[in-house]
């Protein structure tokens, strides 16, 4: 019996007279000798100049020694002009072609530019310096300046050359094209835009020329631009310039981003706009706004309250003016000192304050000042419902009053834990709050919403301040829910508190406990039940998880070394046999057949699945993003022992489905939190029904004791 040489693929080559030819690739076999042989069946000559590529209309790279093990059984692959004779023919036509030789020489140069192998080739030549002189002396307009800096972009992609190399004119001239009034021309801004950006983070003292020549309104202008991708790039550019600016400047682009006329345009023209169908990267950068927007509280929620600042002591006095004005009118101008230093403790604990003086309130961080700012906007703001809280709780029985200033104080630390303030934005996350694009103090508003929400639910649960915590916990889980829905505007928000009351989430929490006190049953009888039944559940968990391979996921692509590749996508599916995976480049809004999928993996072919940082293109990344507690890779039982599937998920239960069907099909247990989750569930569910018939019996903890025999069986007779 023969015995298959797992080293030989046969795919198909087809050659630039498009005649083509069956062959079995030998994968131990040099490329130059394969290309030679090859070209010998071709009669072409000079097979030095020559080399393979994949042919699928989205990956159509060149074919080196270190991606050779892509290639499997059934590809049709190119023999086509090698990246070095390629990458010479280009720059020749652009030093010395006609124009209209140019314009196709550009367009070829800007689709081949993704590929690593040609880009190094290119760049070797240095025909990015080429380029980037085009550029400076404005060489080329219209159709042929898009694919110039299109191509630009995607040669600085690879990082072979670093972006310091960039000079001020240079900077200057592609910031032209993004401030000028004029450049209207989509196929140029896209780029132009995404350069910027890219000076912005990856260059190491460019920032403040790039800040100098294209300003926060400049780039206002372009969200108004009908182009999803302009609008997109242009807040990314934004995102990147308030990420890498000191304070104050920080300070500035927030105060003209969140100003009305910007909040307008970012409302009706993407917000709005593309609420149904807004892309996941336009999500994600509006989700960095509003993370980088919000950070600018962090400074006063970690600043203690100086006892000396008079600022912060005249918001204070100003609060209880505004609180008692009626009391605070009286002939105080009468009494000694030791009578007003009395009359002011009342206020303050009327107030609810924890210490006195006040200033002591105001000590931890977070909230630190911040909570000052928010309880002094809501009185100066909302005054009349910052008098009903104060005066309704200070007319209460001593312990059924909900103290102001402490329940504030608490709010703002609990607010700033749920919005995350202070932690960097997440690269995966994409969950932004409309509701926040629709005022100039979204903060403090959604703070003054959820004090009167935080008095409501202390009414209805007649709670005294030794509930504080259990109080807390209900306020936590209403504001959670109802930000989990995004409400579009605070009236929104406001609408859903209103229904989310203190017995509705008794009740949510009532169903939740019961479930959990059935899964967790410890009687004997159900823990055998469970032994028995376990393994039916788990081989339906494992069907659930390798359907969901079946229906296949989109990932965001990320480099080697970990890093996120912007507007990049691939595909991944498993074959309804369960027996390949089929995996492929596509973009962020469709899903591909398998058909549609040009790589292909067996199964058989997988070595083992490792996560986290024990990934290969997790193990050199240094970004401050960390995303490795959701990646994981699938190492392949081949030639180059170093190859693998690199995967980052886009959440935490897509990364448990993954992994959970990758170990099925691999015959391992399934160990993700999800599959336990759903093994519970299953578990409970099935539990409850095989019992149905024992309802309204208690169940005992143990078996109950065996009788002894009787003293004799003569019951059992029947005498006559």
């Amino acid at each position: 019996m023969k015995i298959k040489d797992g080293s030989i693929v046969k795919i198909a080559v087809e050659f630039a007279d498009s005649s083509g030819q069956l062959i079995e690739f030998d994968q131990k076999q040099p490329l130059a000798t394969i290309i030679q042989e090859l070209c010998s069946l071709g009669k072409l000559s000079h097979p030095d100049q020559y080399a393979l590529k994949f042919s699928e209309n989205n990956h159509q790279n060149y074919i080196t020694e270190e991606n050779r093990h892509k290639i499997k059984n059934g590809n049709v692959l190119i023999l086509a002009f090698s990246s070095d004779k390629t990458a010479q023919d280009i720059l020749l036509t652009l030093n010395s072609g006609t124009n209209e030789e140019k314009i196709s020489a550009l367009e070829k140069l800007s689709k081949l530019s993704t590929d690593p192998t040609f880009a190094k080739e290119f760049i070797i030549k240095h025909g990015h310096s080429l380029i980037i002189n085009s550029i400076e002396q404005r060489k080329y307009q219209d159709i042929m300046l898009a694919y110039c800096l299109q191509s630009f972009v995607e040669l600085m992609e690879h990082r072979i050359v670093s972006w310091d190399i960039l000079d001020t004119l240079f900077i200057a001239t592609v910031a032209g094209y993004v401030s000028h009034p004029k450049s209207q021309d989509v196929r140029i801004l896209q780029p132009a835009l995404t350069i910027l950006e890219s000076i912005v983070l990856n260059s190491t003292a460019k920032y403040a020329q790039v800040e100098k020549e294209v300003t926060i309104p400049n780039l206002v202008v372009r969200l108004e631009n009908p182009n999803p991708v302009v609008q997109q790039n242009t807040i990314t550019l934004i995102n990147a310039l308030f990420l890498k600016a000191d304070l104050p400047k920080k300070k500035a682009i927030s105060a003209t981003i969140w100003s009305k006329q910007v909040r307008s345009i970012l409302l009706s023209k993407i917000i709005e706009t593309a609420s149904d169908q807004m892309g996941a990267e336009m999500a994600h950068q509006l989700y960095v706004l509003q993370t980088l927007y919000l950070g600018l509280l962090e400074q006063q929620m970690n600043s203690k309250m100086d006892p000396q600042d008079q600022v912060s002591l005249e918001k204070i006095k100003e609060l209880r003016k505004i609180a008692f004005e009626i009391e605070a009118n009286g002939n105080t101008d009468t009494t000694n000192r030791k009578q007003q230093s009395s009359v002011l403790s009342k206020d303050f604990k009327k107030l609810g304050f924890k210490y006195d003086p006040p200033t002591l309130d105001f000590s931890e961080t977070p909230p630190g000042m911040l909570a000052l700012d928010c309880m002094y906007y809501f009185g100066k703001n909302h005054t009349e419902a910052f008098t009903k809280v104060v005066l309704e709780n200070s007319c209460r029985a001593e312990g059924h009053e909900c103290p102001f200033g402490r329940t504030s104080v608490e709010l703002v630390k609990l607010l700033c834990q749920i919005l995350r303030i202070g932690v960097p934005p997440d690269e995966e996350n994409s969950t932004y709050y409309p509701m926040f694009f629709t005022h100039d103090h979204p903060f403090e508003e959604f703070y003054c919403i959820c004090i009167i929400l935080l008095n409501k639910t202390w009414k209805e649960m007649r709670a005294t301040t030794e509930d504080f915590t259990k109080v807390f916990s209900v306020v936590r889980e209403q504001i959670v829910r109802a930000l989990a829905l995004q409400p579009l505007n605070f009236e929104k928000l406001k609408e859903k508190l209103q229904t989310l009351t203190y017995s509705k989430i008794t009740n949510l929490w009532q169903q939740e406990r019961t479930s959990r006190e059935e899964w967790e049953s410890h009687a004997k009888p159900i823990i055998q039940l469970k032994e028995i039944i376990t393994p039916e559940i788990v081989d339906l968990i494992q069907k659930q998880r390798l359907g969901y391979l079946v229906e296949g996921t989109r990932f965001t692509k990320y480099s080697n070394r970990g890093q996120r590749e912007k507007n990049k996508f691939w595909y991944v599916r498993l074959s309804v046999n369960h027996k390949i995976l089929h995996y492929g480049d596509c973009d962020e809004k469709s899903i591909p057949s398998v058909e549609d999928l040009a790589n292909k993996l067996p199964i058989a072919e997988i070595k083992a699945l490792v996560t986290g940082k024990d990934c290969p293109h997790m193990k050199d990344t240094r970004s401050q993003k960390k995303t490795h507690h959701l990646a994981f890779s699938i190492t392949l039982d081949s030639i180059d022992s170093n190859k693998s599937l690199d995967f980052v998920a886009p959440d935490e239960q897509v990364f448990d489905y993954w992994t959970d069907g990758i170990n099925s099909l691999l015959g391992n247990k399934m160990t993700s939190k999800e599959a336990e989750n759903d093994l519970q569930t299953l578990l409970s569910m099935e539990i409850k029904l095989r019992l149905l018939d024992a309802e309204g019996i208690n169940i005992p903890q143990d078996p109950p004791e065996i009788p002894p025999d009787p003293p004799n069986y003569d019951f059992a007779l029947e005498f006559k």
